[in-house]
């Protein structure tokens, strides 16, 4: 070959690779875990979420491109801090005030995959601190307890779903929906477009268990998840509300929705811990250029 082509072929060798090779360094890799928290006996059950730790947190406007491709309830990220994490939730739309499921995702992920040998994490966040404890299998958050208003049942709200409507209160970020009996919970048809127009996060309703203590549905339309299928954090207000009508502060509880999920609420003064299982689905990465 002629040492001109030579010079060439190494010039055009060179200037492919270092392309290439910078490529490479520009890229962004996030390990990437899915998880079912809250989950039953059953496979594929419980409420699904993704979990990304991070160095140090993204533009907004990445994680909520990351939590829209996903297209799950729940993408969680957390970055380390001085004595624990720090912990933000998204869901496709938007980003979340708060979300247990996704919080139990989160623990379930520095437990077995982190480099947490303790029992207990410490997560803040914007309204607080939450902390997970583990014991077994078994995960345990402790929130603070939901405040509840009654209200008067109007139109606007009595026509959200096709169930007679019992009761209706309004939480800190969510209303809630009393209903005669599981069957009705069961069965209920909401109307997506009502519920957002009536304000807050969600809606759930719940009604006294065959089995369990009390069973539930949460609603969230406004935030891109028309039926979420396992919700922690609306049991802060459930177990409240439970606890008022059967003097009794330990629950057995099922969420109703199609994958399903069982928690155990505990009401201890200031707080409810909530407690559940969890199980890995799979392990990636996500590549960001």
């Amino acid at each position: 070959m002629p040492l001109r082509y030579n010079v060439a072929f190494l010039i055009t060798f060179f200037l492919v690779n270092f392309s290439l090779g910078q490529s490479r360094l520009n890229t962004h890799e996030i390990m990437r875990y899915q998880v079912d928290a809250f989950t039953t006996e059953n496979p594929f059950s419980g409420n699904p979420a993704v979990v990304c730790p991070l160095d140090k947190w993204l533009p907004d406007s990445v994680m909520q491109s990351i939590a829209m491709e996903n297209n799950l309830a729940a993408t969680t990220f957390y970055v380390k801090d001085k004595g624990g994490y720090k912990i933000r939730w998204f869901t496709p739309t938007s980003e979340d005030d708060i979300c247990g499921h996704g919080t139990l995702a989160a623990a379930f992920v520095l437990f077995n995959y982190g480099n947490e040998k303790g029992d207990s994490i410490s997560f803040s966040y914007s309204g607080g601190t939450l902390i997970v404890s583990r014991e077994q299998e078994l995960l345990t958050i402790t929130f603070p307890v939901d405040t509840l208003s009654k209200l008067r049942i109007t139109a606007e709200l009595a026509n959200c779903f096709n169930e007679k409507v019992l009761e209706v209160y309004k939480g800190k970020l969510d209303y809630l929906f009393v209903f005669e009996n599981e069957e009705q919970v069961r069965n209920c048809k909401p109307d997506f477009t009502k519920i957002s127009k009536i304000g807050g996060r969600g809606s759930m309703i719940t009604a006294k268990g065959n089995k369990a203590d009390f069973v539930s549905r949460f609603f969230a339309p406004k935030y891109g998840v028309n039926e979420d299928q396992v919700t922690g954090s609306a049991h802060t207000s459930l177990t409240k509300y439970w606890a008022s009508k059967m003097n009794k502060n330990e629950f057995y509880a099922t969420q109703l929705s199609k994958r399903g999920g069982n928690l155990v609420c505990r009401l201890e003064g200031a707080y409810v811990k909530i407690s559940g299982k969890a199980k890995l689905f799979s392990i990636g990465t996500i590549t960001l250029d």
